[in-house]
C-alpha cells in the first residue's frame, strides 16, 4: 500500500478541497484583524465585535450536526455546490451590511454552510482517496485553514484596512466563486449519501470516548482563541505596535500555524493521542507566559509565535480518532462523526472568543493568557482520560 499514488484527477480533487478550506477559513478568520475597525464603524464595543467571531463559531457548532443529519442522505456533488452558492451570497450580504445585526445574521448563515462543506470535504476525501493516503490527504485538507492564516487572512486584513472592512468580504465572496468553479469540475458525481437514523447518529454521543474526543480539541482551541480573537488590540494597545504592521504579524502567526499543521500529521502517525497529553500542558505554559512577556515587544511577539505553533497540533489525530470511533460504534454514522470535528473546533473558537471577551472587558487584555492556560490544562486532562479509556478498551 505504501506504493499507492494519487492519480491526476485525485490530486485535482485534493487541491479543490484544500482550496475550499482555504476559502472558508479566510472568510471565518479575516474578521479577526478588523475587529477594531468594525467596532468603530458600527459603533459597538470590542467585545460585541468579538461576537462576530464567536457567533460564527457557535452557528457552526450548533447548526452543522443538525443540518448534517437532515442532508447526509443526499449526494456530495449537489450539496457542495449548493452550500458554496449560499456561502457566496452570505459574504456579499456581509459586504453590504451597514448595521451590526445584519452583519451578524449574514455571518451566522455563512457559518452553517461552512461547517457542512468542511464535513463533506472530509468524507469526500475518505471515500475518493485510497485508504493508505487518508492521513496525508486529511492533513493537506486541514492545511487550507493554515494557508488561510498565512495568506488569506493577512491579505484580507490589508484589503479591509486600505479599502474599508466591507471590502474584505467582497474579497472572500470572490474566492467563493473560484472555489465553486473548482468544486464543480473535481468533486465526483457518483458519491452517494449515507442514510442513517437519527438514533444511530446522535447515539454516538452516548459513548464516553466520543465525548472526550469532542471536548479535548475544543478546549485546546478555546485556549488559543481566548487570546487570538483579540490579537489586534493586544498588538496595538499592549505591545504598542502600529496598526500598519498588523498584517505582517498575522502573516508570521500564519507561518507558525502552517508549521503546526505539518507537525500534526507527524504526531498523528505515531500514537498521537498519548503525545497530545503533554503538548497541551506545554500549550498552557506558553499561554500563561503571555501575561509576563507583554512588557517587551520582542518577547511578546515570540510568545504569540509559539501560540501559533501550538494551534493545530491536535487536528489530524482527533479528526481521524472521531471517524474511527464512529466506525467502531455505528459505521452508518461516519458522516455525522466527521461533522463533529469542525463542530468541536468551532465550539472551541466560540467559547474562547466569548470568554476572552469577558476577561478582556472586565480584567484587561493581558489576563486572556491566564484564561487560555486554564483551558489548555482542561484539554490535557481530558486527553489523559481518553488515553486511559483507550487502554481499557484495548
Amino acid at each position: 500500500m505504501a506504493g499507492v499514488h494519487l492519480s491526476a484527477k485525485q490530486k485535482l480533487l485534493v487541491f479543490s478541497l484544500v482550496l475550499l478550506t482555504f476559502v472558508t477559513g479566510t472568510s471565518e478568520f479575516v474578521i479577526v484583524g478588523l475587529l477594531s475597525r468594525i467596532a468603530s464603524s458600527l459603533e459597538v464595543t470590542i467585545s460585541s465585535a468579538g461576537a462576530l467571531v464567536s457567533g460564527f463559531a457557535f452557528a457552526v457548532a450548533v447548526g452543522t450536526p443538525i443540518v448534517v443529519v437532515l442532508v447526509s442522505r443526499y449526494p456530495a456533488y449537489p450539496l457542495m455546490l449548493g452550500c458554496m452558492s449560499i456561502f457566496i451570497a452570505g459574504n456579499i450580504t456581509s459586504a453590504l451590511s451597514s448595521s451590526y445585526f445584519w452583519l451578524l445574521g449574514a455571518r451566522v448563515v455563512t457559518a452553517v454552510v461552512c461547517g457542512l462543506m468542511q464535513t463533506i470535504a472530509m468524507t469526500v476525501a475518505s471515500e475518493a482517496i485510497p485508504a493508505s493516503k487518508r492521513g496525508l490527504v486529511v492533513s493537506l485538507v486541514f492545511s487550507g485553514f493554515t494557508i488561510a492564516s498565512i495568506l488569506g487572512v493577512p491579505l484580507g486584513t490589508w484589503i479591509g484596512q486600505t479599502g474599508g472592512w466591507n471590502m474584505a468580504f467582497w474579497f472572500t465572496a470572490g474566492l467563493g466563486f473560484i472555489s465553486f468553479a473548482m468544486l464543480s469540475l473535481t468533486v465526483p458525481r457518483n458519491l452517494k449519501g449515507t442514510p442513517s437514523s437519527l438514533k444511530n447518529q446522535f447515539g454516538l454521543l452516548a459513548h464516553a470516548r466520543m465525548i472526550t474526543a469532542f471536548f479535548a480539541p475544543a478546549l485546546s482551541l478555546a485556549a488559543t482563541y481566548a487570546v487570538y480573537t483579540y490579537i489586534t488590540p493586544i498588538l496595538e494597545r499592549e505591545l504598542l505596535i502600529p496598526a500598519r504592521y498588523t498584517s505582517l504579524i498575522l502573516l508570521l502567526f500564519g507561518a507558525a500555524s502552517i508549521i503546526s499543521t505539518l507537525l500534526a500529521g507527524k504526531i498523528a502517525a505515531h500514537d498521537g493521542l498519548r503525545k497530545l497529553r503533554f503538548i497541551f500542558l506545554l500549550q498552557a505554559i506558553v499561554l500563561v507566559s503571555l501575561y509576563f512577556t507583554l512588557h517587551s515587544t520582542v518577547l511578546g511577539l515570540i510568545t504569540i509565535f509559539l501560540i501559533g505553533l501550538a494551534i493545530y497540533l491536535f487536528n489530524v489525530t482527533f479528526q481521524l480518532y472521531l471517524i474511527d470511533l464512529a466506525g467502531e460504534y455505528s459505521p452508518s454514522a461516519k458522516v455525522f462523526a466527521a461533522s463533529l470535528f469542525p463542530v468541536s473546533v468551532n465550539f472551541g473558537i466560540a467559547v474562547g472568543a466569548a470568554i476572552g471577551g469577558l476577561i478582556a472587558t472586565n480584567f484587561g487584555l493581558p489576563y486572556t493568557g491566564w484564561m487560555g492556560g486554564l483551558l489548555a490544562l482542561a484539554a490535557a486532562f481530558l486527553t489523559f482520560i481518553s488515553v486511559q479509556m483507550q487502554k481499557k478498551k484495548s
